[in-house]
């Protein structure tokens, strides 16, 4: 019998019902959280898959009911990756450049798409069309450049990237991050105390200082484009062509490492106008870069610099031959290039050449890239070499001491490091021609082409970084020179530069495409017909002119190849190196 505790237990908690089977069974709410869980893992998945089918039924639980989005939707909402931003784009004649911020690696960039809007409305449900990118490249202060077609008729500039219908990056529209070429600051370097900044559209006299009173310096934080203010200014105190030469904020003169990644432009004062001057800020693409310090102890004592486009056939054959006569360091700076030549520097890095491939994507800037180069160069060189890839240097027989030997251009400049007013080695240059050839020569240009013109055109200029005038003005062929430095012409039975100018047709006509110094006249064009810049006799257009493999030939000149045979080819087989 119960006790009287027991029965008013049982009254206050009556006997539950046992289900055995549904016990440890979640209740109906916890099943809908954990189902919503996982859609959202499903989802947030697939952001990283290929593309969804034609549509992706989502259902709330809740009382929304299911619908269904698009795939192009879905793709543009849940696949831009924030780490990946299109900051600015830049219109060129022939193409537009993208730059992106860079937060990962894009994979597969060769399967990557630009995408261009139409400015017409109304004209469809996917106005939108994709064209394949022309490259893609990294780029200083962790960023990507991308080259994309030109934009067609009727569309805007490319606004989105995507691969396989997977938008992978995107610049909002409202963004006035769209910026012309013709007026634009492009790069920025730290110079010890100083900016360099590089403006496009700022004076066209080449070989012309302008009045440094008139500009100023900006810096500022952020992204580019003119959303962010510039916080700080200071002085100019030289401009020279595209180059503009700042004192350093007081901010960052005690700490300059800290002025990387920091925004630049310049801006200047517009003539008067009825009384006032107006203040005109230059757009710009620009972020400072710190130049890297070299590890060595002891300067390289002899360096070379060229801006390149599309020279993947030619540039093994100049870097061995010059590395024989005792170049050190390689400074290339890559002027948009589209064949193998990233390939086949990294090939060369790795077999000890010290080669520093520099991304250059801006045209016709081929002086104030020299100027740049000259900046990074003078922590790391006493002489470095300005000339380009169809150029070789050239020691004739001696009479006394023979033909030069390994190291031989490096030896003579090293004769001048201890003087105290040689900033400049002039070498006149010989201009050969296609030789009687009708295709490139299988060993090279040094063995292939043996006729010149007789008479020697122009120098190249081998200087000394530290010699240079704070301008940092040049005109391809020299520097300017800080004063109580001179240049020297070295004789040419010393030495002089065999210049591959005319060879072969095929090769000759790339030159139509575009040519990389600032003040030149390209072939196309017609203005300076009969300069000592345009080839005698060849008109504007591209077609190969009649005994093309004849032209160009007064002397037959086998000096250098004798040289390259007796010193670089294999000793059983005769073959080169390249």
């Amino acid at each position: 019998m119960d006790s009287p505790e027991q029965r008013r237990n049982r009254k206050r908690f009556p006997k539950t019902t046992k289900f055995s089977h549904f016990r440890h069974f979640p209740p109906v709410r916890s099943l809908l959280y954990w189902f919503g869980f996982f859609c959202f893992l499903y989802v947030l998945f697939r952001r990283h898959t290929v593309a969804l089918p034609h549509a992706v039924t989502l259902s709330r639980l809740s009382s929304i009911s299911s619908y269904q989005i698009d795939s192009d939707s879905v793709f543009h909402t849940f696949h831009k990756l924030p780490q990946i931003k299109i900051q600015a784009s830049v219109s060129f004649p022939d193409h537009t450049l993208l730059l992106l911020s860079k937060g990962s690696e894009i994979r597969a960039p060769n399967q990557l798409q630009c995408v261009y809007k139409t400015n017409n409305s109304g004209s469809g449900p996917d106005p939108d069309i994709k064209m394949s990118v022309l490259s893609v490249d990294d780029f200083i202060n962790n960023r990507l450049l991308v080259r994309c077609p030109l934009t067609p008729v009727n569309f805007s500039s490319p606004v989105a990237l995507q691969r396989r219908r997977l938008v992978i990056n995107t610049a909002e529209e409202s963004d006035p991050t769209r910026f012309s070429w013709e007026n634009l600051a492009y790069e920025a370097v730290l110079d010890g105390n100083s900016v360099i900044v590089f403006v496009k559209g700022i004076s066209h006299r080449q070989g012309k200082e302008s009045d440094p009173t008139r500009f100023t310096c900006h810096f500022g934080f952020g992204d580019l484009g003119v959303n962010g203010k510039y916080v700080l200014t200071s002085r100019a105190v030289s401009v020279a062509q595209e180059v503009v030469r700042c004192v350093l904020p007081r901010s960052m003169v005690m700490r300059p490492e800290k002025a990387s990644g920091v925004r630049a432009t310049v801006s200047f004062l517009m003539p008067r106008v009825h009384g006032r001057a107006n203040r005109v800020v230059v757009p710009s693409v620009a972020k400072i870069s710190v130049p890297e310090r070299s590890l060595e102890v002891n300067k390289h004592e002899l360096c070379v610099c060229t801006m390149l486009w599309n020279q993947a056939h030619s540039i093994r054959e100049w870097i061995t031959y010059h590395s024989w006569l005792g170049v050190e360091k390689w400074f290339i700076y890559d002027n948009n290039s589209d064949d193998d030549i990233k390939t086949v520097i990294e090939s060369l890095d790795r077999e000890g050449y010290n080669i520093s491939r520099r991304v250059w994507p801006w045209i016709k800037t081929q002086e104030a890239g020299f100027s740049h180069c000259a900046i990074r160069a003078q922590t790391e060189c006493n002489w470095v070499s300005f000339m380009d890839v169809d150029e070789f240097y050239y020691f004739p027989h001696n009479p006394i001491s023979g033909y030069p030997g390994p190291g031989a251009l490096q030896t003579l400049v090293s004769n001048f490091t201890t003087s105290s007013s040689i900033g400049e080695i002039r070498t006149s240059c010989h201009s050969f021609g296609p030789s009687g050839l009708t295709s490139r020569p299988k060993q090279g240009v040094t063995v292939g082409y043996t006729c010149r013109l007789k008479s020697p055109e122009r120098h190249k200029s081998i200087i000394r970084p530290s010699a240079l005038d704070p301008s940092l003005m040049n005109v391809v062929h020299h520097f300017h020179l800080k004063k109580g430095f001179t240049y020297m012409d070295l004789p040419q039975s010393i030495a002089v530069i065999n210049h591959y100018k005319y060879q072969v047709w095929e090769v000759f006509r790339a030159k139509f495409y575009r040519r990389v110094a600032t003040y030149v006249a390209d072939w196309s064009d017609k203005q300076n017909e009969g300069s000592r810049d345009r080839a005698p006799g060849l008109g504007t257009e591209a077609i190969e002119p009649a005994e093309w493999r004849l032209q160009f030939c007064d002397v037959w000149d086998t000096g250098l190849r004798d040289i390259v045979l007796a010193n670089l080819g294999e000793v059983s087989t005769g073959a080169l190196p390249w």
